[in-house]
């Protein structure tokens, strides 16, 4: 019953957040009007800026900023404590992530829908604009690289999701053509989309694919070729053709999971029991870093991460249809992201109780099972151990709806790797806006077209990729310091929009300041953290990147905050 009642306040604390601090937020401090012009409708290309509906923008938002965030951090961060997790994921939701999030997003829609970068030189300075440009390329060629060896990990582990993720893109092309080009009706093509997305589920559950060397390249390393030229068509189409639908019916597949996920948590609750078998508090686990900070780092999607930036100031300003929409699409979007987080803490620290099989003839169950795979930082931190970790636990709670466990786990494997993919889509066509706007700004013609940029992102992230063998592994190298630049990022574009909120003259820029602050804190520390580890392991590429990194960070800061203590000039 515990479990029950922990789901029930914190799906109920979110409502509430919304009708109250996210509306505050709208009419206090953003002065949100529906008359307000907005970027889709005044600069219209048909590719990139076209006007959607706000529940159909809200599901490319969503699944595009969750990808796999949400449900890898919550399923390591639990290692600390289930009740750390869950108030790091809760308060920073709302107080920090969902700020980010709708402050850049806001930001975006009233600068043209241009990215976090072009809006940190017209609130701050140029040179501020170039490191910002720096950080997001890197965060931007991470994310890319790493993400088709996380697509590929999911496929080899759950070979019965391959071909219902791949069936997705004729659906979604064809979700996109009923819906903008014969004007079908919205509900009747969207549920249309969802029965033609479980059939494929279906369907791939009876024909599982798993992908064989090819020309002595690993499976991982030619997933990783397939997925990245994928990803060059799909950013390179117009929006409305494959990015936006597919991302609307993988949003559908979420909240149907989300949907079977709570009401088996009920079920369990009334019919057996569903207790929390995780401890509410492991400060020191074995061979984990601190909590302090590395909970706030290890949990960014779910609570706040930088990415979501990026998106919000990406691809979704560039579709925004009406000005007050930015509320349901940026602070809702984050808010639901963290109710899946919590929704993940529990099938971690409470459905992985019900079952862990470890052989045949060896099931463990309550505290036992979860010790077990959460016994060391080493066992638990693998990806491949945090999957596990949450398809074994959402798949125990959707049994008590009849569901069995190989059904489920496909459910959710094909949920995982769907999310990944919306995730890579995003991420190239945002790298070919920062390639063509720096093309842009430092007048070399040959990038700015959405080809030739587009080509850029995608080769460079092949070169990272490939860089230490033909396994596509190379971003594994740079990994290590993702999480910290990812929530630096947050931290910087929190800067950005109080810049923004000063311009405009409102005393109440502290909404996004304070959040700044706490972030900024929280990642400078984890950074000279990782540096001193980096130094003391003779791991030099990383000690230098992240250095340099640390510097660029600390001048932009500085830089920042001196501008934002300059008093405004008195009008004469």
């Amino acid at each position: 019953m515990e479990t029950l009642l922990l789901m029930i306040f914190c799906f109920f604390g979110y409502i509430v957040a919304y009708h109250t601090y996210g509306k505050f937020l709208a009419r206090k401090i953003f002065n949100l009007h529906p008359n307000t012009p907005v970027p889709s409708n005044q600069l219209y290309d048909g590719i990139d800026y076209v006007p959607a509906k706000k529940s159909v923008i809200f599901g490319h938002h969503f699944t595009s900023i969750a990808g796999t965030g949400p449900i890898v951090g919550p399923a390591i961060g639990i290692i600390y404590g289930w009740a750390p997790a869950v108030l790091w994921i809760m308060l920073g939701s709302i107080f920090m992530g969902a700020v980010h999030d709708f402050g850049s997003l806001v930001v975006s829609v009233r600068n043209e829908g241009k990215s976090i970068s072009e809006i940190a030189d017209k609130y701050i300075n140029r040179r501020v604009r170039f490191i910002f440009f720096a950080i997001v390329f890197l965060v931007l060629l991470i994310v890319i690289a790493i993400f088709g060896v996380v697509i590929a990990v999911v496929f080899a582990r759950f070979p019965s999701s391959v071909l219902a993720v791949w069936l997705q893109i004729p659906i979604a092309i064809a979700l996109g053509f009923a819906i903008y080009k014969r004007q079908f009706n919205l509900l009747t093509t969207t549920i249309i989309a969802i029965i033609a997305m479980y059939a494929a589920i279906s369907f791939g559950s009876i024909l599982p694919l798993t992908m064989p060397t090819i020309f002595n390249i690993p499976p991982t390393g030619v997933w990783t070729i397939i997925l990245l030229a994928y990803a060059w068509v799909a950013s390179t189409l117009p929006v409305t053709t494959l990015l936006q639908p597919r991302d609307y019916i993988n949003a559908w597949q979420l909240f149907i999971m989300m949907a079977l996920l709570a009401v088996g948590v009920v079920f369990v609750s009334f019919a057996d029991s569903l207790p929390l078998v995780a401890p509410a508090f492991n400060p020191s686990p074995q061979g984990a870093p601190p909590m302090m900070p590395f909970l706030f780092i290890i949990i960014a999607c779910g609570a706040v991460s930088g990415f979501h930036s990026l998106v919000a100031t990406g691809t979704s300003p560039k579709q925004i249809a009406k000005e007050p929409d930015t509320l349901f699409v940026g602070f809702g979007s984050m808010l639901t992201e963290g109710a899946l987080a919590i929704l993940v803490i529990i099938c971690v620290a409470a459905g992985i109780g019900i079952a862990y099989e470890i052989s045949p003839d060896s099931i463990l169950t309550g505290r036992q099972a979860w010790e077990h795979h959460y016994s060391s930082w080493s066992d638990a931190a693998g990806l491949g151990a945090k999957l596990d970790a949450v398809v074994i636990g959402a798949a125990n709670i959707m049994a008590s709806l009849g569901i069995n466990a190989s059904l489920g786990a496909t459910l959710m494997g094909v949920f995982i790797a769907s999310f990944a993919g919306t995730t890579l889509d995003t991420s190239v066509r945002l790298q070919r806006y920062v390639v063509s706007e720096m093309a842009h700004t430092i007048k070399f013609g040959g990038l700015k077209g959405r080809y030739a940029a587009t080509t850029f992102a995608t080769v460079t992230a092949a070169i990272l990729a490939f860089a230490a063998g033909a396994n596509g592994k190379g971003a594994m190298n740079l990994w290590p310091l993702f999480g910290t630049v990812n929530q630096l990022l947050a931290a910087l574009a929190l800067l950005v929009v109080t810049m923004y909120l000063k311009s405009q003259g409102r005393g109440k820029f502290w909404v996004t300041l304070l959040p700044c602050l706490v972030m900024l804190t929280l990642t400078l520390w984890a950074l000279v953290y990782k540096l001193c580890d980096f130094w003391s392991h003779s791991n030099w590429m990383l000690f230098v990147i992240g250095g340099i990194i640390f510097a660029l960070a600390v001048w932009m800061t500085v830089e920042t905050f001196l501008l934002l203590l300059r008093p405004r000039p008195t009008p004469s």
